[in-house]
Order: C-alpha cells, then sequence, then structure tokens
C-alpha cells in the first residue's frame, strides 16, 4: 500500500471515529432527555407520583451515605438526588450503583483468582526490606497482603526521563522477542510512531511470536476505528478493544482502561505515563513540549506486568482460557546487578479498594524529609489533601508539579481550584512552564519513588484500570530525584499567589461549581 493512499485512509478512519463518538454522546444525552421528560409528564398526569419521587430521593439519599464509598462520592450523589430528584435518581441508577456492574465483578474476580495464583511472595525478599527499611515495607505488605501483588528483587530497572528514550529503547527490545510480545495501552495512533512498532510487530507475528493488543476504545477514538482490530488480525497480531463505547447508557462504560504495559517474552517491561501516540514522542507538539517519563524493568518484577496485561485480555475474551497461559509465565533465569526492590502494581474499578491513591498516601504518611509528586491533574480527595497538608504540618518538604500548558482547559481550572487549600497547609506548587507535564510519578526521601499511570485525579483513583510501579532503595530513585531537580527549575513556583486564594466572587463561585462535579471529570 503507498503512503498517500495509507494517508488518506487514516484520516477517514480518524473522521469515523469523531462521528461515531458524536453520535454516541447524542444518542446517550437524547436517552437521558428522554428519561426526565418521561418522568416529568407522568408527575403531571399522576398526582401522586410526586410524593412517590420525594419520599424515594429521601431514602435513596440516606442510602448512599451509608455506603462505603469516597465521602466526594457520596456528597455529590446525594445532592443530585435531593435536589434534582426527577434527573438525579435515574442517573444515580444507570451511573453510581455498585450492582451495575456486576456482571464485570464476577468475570473480573474469576480472571484473578486463576491468574494471581501465579504471584508468588519470596518470603526472603520481604524480610530483606523488613530488616533494612520497616517504613518502605510497609507499603510494600500492604501491596502483598491487600492486593496480592509481590516485591521483587533480581530486576534491573532502567528510569527514561523522556517518553522518546523509552520509545527508542522499546523498539530495540521489540527486535529481541521471540515467544510474544503484549501490549496495553489507552491510546494507540495508527499513524506516525506507531508504524514503526507495527513494522516490527508485522515481522515478528510471521516468525511466529504470539502477539496481543489491547487499547481502550475511548483513549484511542480520534485514532481509530473498528477496522484496526480487523487489521492487526490479517497480520497475524491479536488485538482486541477494551469496552467498545456503545450509544447505550451503562455505567462500565466509565471506566476505561488507563494502563501502559508491554512486555515482551516475560523478560522485558516497560510503564510510564505514555501512549502510543505522536505528541508523547515530540512528532507533534498539540500544548507545547509534551514531558513524560517511562521505565524499563528486566527480570523477576516483569512476571507481574505480564499477569496485568493477562488480566485484562481473559476480562476482555469471549472465553476465559487462563490454562493455556501458562507457557507466558515460565520463569525466565536472570542475574541482576541491582540490589533494590521493585513492586509492579495495578488497580482496577472493580475491586473497591483504591489501590493507587493507598500507595501515594503512604508515600506521604512515611516521608521524613520530602515527597514530591508531579501529575497532569489534581482532583483529589479530601482524605488525601489532608495526607498532603498533614506531611507538610510535620514539616516533610511537600510539593506538586502540574502543567503550565494545559490539554483540557476546565480541568486545568479545576486543579487550580485545589491549588489554595493546599497552600495554606504548606504545600508548595510548581507549574512546568515548557509545555504540557503528562508523567505521573512520586518520591520521598531518596528511598522510595513510583512511576506509572496513576494521576491525581478522580478517574485514575476510582474509575479506572490503571498501573504502577513501587521502588524501594533502587538507583532509579536517584535518577526520579533528578528529573524532579530538572523540572523544578524548568517550573514556576506559584505557591505564594494561590495562598491568597480566588480574587474575587466570581472566581470562587465557578471553582466551588468545578469542585463540586469533580467526581465526575
Amino acid at each position: 500500500m503507498n503512503s498517500e493512499k495509507m494517508r488518506v485512509e487514516q484520516k477517514t478512519a480518524t473522521k469515523n471515529s469523531i462521528v461515531r463518538l458524536f453520535f454516541v454522546v447524542l444518542l446517550i444525552a437524547l436517552q437521558f432527555v428522554w428519561i426526565y421528560y418521561l418522568i416529568t409528564f407522568l408527575e403531571s398526569h399522576v398526582p401522586w407520583l410526586s410524593t412517590v419521587i420525594t419520599s424515594g430521593a429521601l431514602v435513596l439519599a440516606l442510602t448512599i451515605s451509608a455506603r462505603h464509598m469516597n465521602a466526594s462520592y457520596r456528597m455529590f450523589w446525594i445532592i443530585m438526588v435531593l435536589v434534582f430528584p426527577v434527573l438525579g435518581i435515574p442517573f444515580y441508577a444507570i451511573m453510581g450503583r455498585r450492582n451495575s456492574t456486576k456482571r464485570m465483578r464476577v468475570r473480573f474476580e474469576k480472571v484473578d483468582h486463576m491468574l494471581f495464583g501465579r504471584l508468588k511472595q519470596q518470603q526472603e525478599v520481604m524480610e530483606r526490606l523488613e530488616k533494612e527499611d520497616l517504613r518502605a515495607a510497609g507499603t510494600s505488605n500492604y501491596l502483598l497482603k491487600t492486593c496480592r501483588f509481590p516485591v521483587y528483587q533480581n530486576t534491573d530497572v532502567q528510569f527514561f526521563p523522556d517518553a522518546a528514550l523509552a520509545f527508542e529503547a522499546q523498539l530495540k527490545d521489540l527486535e529481541s522477542a521471540e515467544q510474544f510480545i503484549f501490549m496495553e495501552y489507552f491510546a494507540i495512533e495508527r499513524n506516525g510512531a506507531f508504524q514503526r512498532v507495527l513494522e516490527i510487530l508485522k515481522r515478528k507475528a510471521a516468525q511466529g511470536v504470539e502477539i496481543r493488543i489491547t487499547y481502550d476504545d475511548i483513549g484511542s477514538i480520534t485514532f481509530l476505528d473498528s477496522r484496526f482490530t480487523r487489521e492487526m488480525e490479517s497480520y497475524g497480531i491479536h488485538c482486541q478493544r477494551f469496552n467498545p463505547v456503545l450509544p447505550f447508557l451503562n455505567i462500565f462504560m466509565n471506566n476505561r482502561d488507563h494502563r501502559k504495559i508491554m512486555v515482551i517474552d516475560g523478560k522485558i517491561g516497560y510503564t510510564g505515563g505514555y501512549n502510543m501516540a505522536n505528541e508523547y514522542f515530540h512528532l507533534t507538539q498539540p500544548y507545547g513540549f509534551w514531558k513524560d517519563t517511562g521505565v524499563r524493568l528486566q527480570g523477576d518484577a516483569v512476571r507481574t506486568l505480564t499477569v496485568i496485561c493477562m488480566e485484562m485480555w481473559g476480562l476482555m475474551s469471549e472465553n476465559i482460557n487462563i490454562e493455556r497461559g501458562e507457557r507466558f509465565l515460565t520463569a525466565v533465569p536472570y542475574h541482576a546487578k541491582e540490589t533494590g526492590y521493585v513492586q509492579p502494581y495495578a488497580d482496577s474499578p472493580l475491586d473497591d479498594e483504591p489501590t493507587g491513591e493507598e500507595v501515594y498516601m503512604n508515600i506521604l504518611r512515611t516521608a521524613k524529609n520530602y515527597a514530591w509528586f508531579v501529575t497532569p491533574y489534581l482532583l483529589i480527595t479530601d482524605e488525601m489533601k489532608r495526607e498532603f497538608v498533614g506531611a507538610a504540618k510535620r514539616g516533610v518538604d511537600v510539593r506538586i508539579i502540574t502543567p503550565g500548558i494545559p490539554d483540557k482547559k476546565m480541568v486545568y481550572q479545576e486543579t487550580r481550584s485545589y491549588y489554595a487549600g493546599l497552600v495554606r497547609g504548606g504545600v508548595r506548587i510548581y507549574e512546568y512552564t515548557p509545555g504540557f507535564c503528562h508523567a505521573k510519578m512520586s518520591i520521598a526521601d531518596d528511598v522510595s519513588a513510583t512511576v506509572g499511570t496513576i494521576n491525581l485525579d478522580y478517574r485514575s483513583l476510582y474509575l479506572h484500570f490503571e498501573n504502577g510501579v513501587l521502588f524501594h532503595h533502587c538507583k532509579i530513585v536517584e535518577e526520579i530525584h533528578q528529573d524532579f531537580e530538572t523540572m523544578f527549575s524548568e517550573s514556576r513556583e506559584v505557591t505564594d499567589h494561590y495562598r491568597k486564594g480566588a480574587q474575587n466572587i466570581v472566581q470562587r463561585s465557578v471553582r466551588a461549581m468545578l469542585r463540586f462535579v469533580a467526581p465526575l471529570l
């Protein structure tokens, strides 16, 4: 296929995808309008229905208040149900009920039951960590005992302060694949950078390497249409869309696969904040310099990344057959040069365990000298805000870096709405002036650090499938520290500016409204 024809087809696919998204959003909006007018019509013709709705709203509000869920979510739904019952009750029935995702939860538990038994903790590794650093071991024990993610040694780690450097390393490692390649990304852009990956994948598939690609339909909808899956299958590449966008009211549509992982033969694994799209590698620059980071793992810890990829594949496959996947989990001999501790982990909206948030809060709770974070979005719960402020009040140097140039203006304004409350508690805020900072990292005391996909926002912490890696006493922690120092030098500190809060009543009102709807953004 010549390049001109390919470009035309890619533009057509993108146009078709945008049109599909438009009609899906339109049809869902029309369904909400239909429900609203139906109830309003019935109210006007059935005199006692209004009393039933009011009573039902009160009972539902009391039920929500007793639920084990984040306080901000409870407050949002209680207000919606009590103040706007005609709209709030059906909205909650569709978007807020736990049982709405019961089928997917059962499937998720079945897949995890079959898979996570393959992850075993080497007791001597945990014992060494506990003797070396009990504070660090606390977070690792949480991930092991509550979430079943082991902590490893015998793993070498490479840090990439720029996603473009990680991408070039991935291309080289893909050439070495002999057995399988797993790719799981929120967004894949068909043209540009991914084309270089695809050329390697096609050769490897022809050589008999098993290749699996999972991509999120919402994340990739402006880049791909349904023909992408068929195209990949024509090359011998297994491919599936996560949670296809459908024009029906469905709570699971709100849960997206935000993970970014590549695994090669169970020997090498990559993850970080970047997708397989051009802006991450500076081929396009819609928001200034796009700052993102990634890590390369080689050794025992790659096993967990393999299982995480298999989990999502099993969740979306028609037939769950994990036993067939044993060949992907055979032991890979390796002797690492590094002696630090590496712990990949994942988060799911289907298990009611806020893993990503808990790891971040443990970083704050255990920090003695400093705790630094970088995130593209800052929409946090009251619980997390208290941890940030509490650490700062203990004398810990707490800092947060956010973008200087936004990719979503409304979310950017909401991010800024959190500054005042944080800086008054002693937290320092920086905005990354070269452009949009998409990295998701934390570091504390030159001891522990995280790199992954988890933003400091409601979607990442509660609604999306996410992943990250926790490091203790690894060389990478020093490198991440240096990267933070570089970002600070390139950022403007806005702490003093926001210590006074909003300047006028309009600004305060807008930010209050944005804060109210934050759980849905």
